[in-house]
């Protein structure tokens, strides 16, 4: 079977372990070329390593090699901000684009829960690490009643924080706050982003908090099944994702509760996820970097099959 070529746009963590995770893992998609702007950057040396054509002139060198004129798909793995003039070049020569940054131009995907709705986009946003880890989760809340209140906090090492995440912190939280509305149903959403120090590094911890109203109403089992096949769900494509301990529930009664701005009686929900990587290419503590790369592999090999170009 013949595979599609894509290109990768942003010599980064992010790019180069999609660069690498393409390599290894993708029978539908080959990696065409990459970009950056930084000519002593590791991820376009191993790129040159690993057979794959390289410029250090971006979008614009990367328009003018014949593999891009070839290729049908653009992952685009560097800023919100550089995304909006990528985002421009990739419609006028008419590729793909799927978009790893929090620029959010092109309509959210979270593949475990909506990835066929937007099977005719042409530029598809990834939300983010925090929003690819916690939104299925609220999504699978949701499935069984109402959330009318939900917030995640992202706990990832420093060292997998990479110039490009640390420039979008605030297009972070944002965009995963948007999402968890917009995706994972629920009325409000916040998003909380923390860059742990620690060393040695930790794994990308995860926890999601919902409110429900009602709670008498709610059925503890259904909501547990829901989650636990969500986590599987995920699994499929991100193997290091994991619950790690079962759902809590707790009655919660507060006369005024500022995120709602009214009172609440109901339910609160906590879910507690850690994201290990798999390690291709930075260790397995870079979770943050692995559910969304490989969640943006998912769709791009899922977009070119639905378009049967693999």
């Amino acid at each position: 079977m013949s595979t599609t070529g894509a290109v990768v746009i942003g010599s980064g963590n992010i790019g180069s372990d999609l660069m690498v995770k393409i390599k290894r893992l993708s029978t539908r998609l080959h990696v065409a070329a990459m970009a950056g702007i930084d000519p002593a950057s590791d991820g376009l040396a191993r790129a040159r390593r690993l057979g794959v054509p390289t410029t250090d002139r971006g979008i614009d060198g990367l328009v003018e090699m014949a593999e891009f004129a070839a290729a049908r798909i653009i992952f685009d793995a560097t800023s919100a901000g550089a995304h909006r003039n990528n985002a421009a070049v990739a419609a006028r020569y008419g590729k793909l684009m799927v978009d790893l940054t929090p620029a959010a131009i092109g309509p959210y995907v979270v593949p475990a829960v909506n990835l066929d709705e937007h099977l005719g986009a042409t530029n598809v946003n990834m939300v983010t690490c925090g929003g690819q880890a916690t939104i299925p989760i609220v999504a699978a809340v949701s499935r069984v009643a109402p959330v009318a209140y939900a917030e995640i906090v992202a706990s990832i090492a420093s060292k997998s924080a990479g110039p490009g995440t640390r420039a979008n912190i605030d297009e972070f939280t944002e965009t995963t706050a948007r999402g968890i509305e917009l995706i994972g149903g629920a009325g409000r959403g916040k998003a909380v982003i923390i860059l742990n120090p620690a060393d040695p590094p930790l794994v990308m911890r995860d926890t999601v908090f919902c409110l429900i109203d009602a709670a008498e109403a709610v059925d503890h089992d259904a909501i547990d099944t829901a989650v636990t096949e969500m986590v599987a769900d995920v699994q499929r494509y991100v193997p290091g994702y994991r619950l790690k301990q079962p759902v809590q529930f707790d009655r919660v009664d507060v006369p005024y509760l500022p995120a709602l701005n009214r009172a609440f009686s109901g339910l609160r929900i906590s879910v507690f996820l850690e994201v290990a990587g798999a390690g291709h290419y930075l260790p397995d503590y870079a979770g943050n970097l692995d559910i969304m790369t490989s969640a943006a592999l998912r769709t791009g090999e899922r977009l070119a099959e639905l378009r049967g170009w693999a």
